[in-house]
């Protein structure tokens, strides 16, 4: 069994990789001059960075 320590620690852990796969996600797109595709409010948007 895992602790709540160890739970919140994983926790913070994915989240900041998360972070991290965003901004480079959008220096990506930025560099090849191509849009985000998202979701909002039940739509899709297209994005420029």
């Amino acid at each position: 069994m895992t602790t709540i320590k160890e739970q919140n620690e994983l926790r913070d852990k994915i989240i900041k990789g998360l972070e991290k796969s965003y901004v480079k996600m959008i220096e990506f797109k930025k560099q090849k001059n191509s849009v985000i595709v998202v979701m909002r409010d039940d739509k899709i948007v297209k994005l420029k960075p």
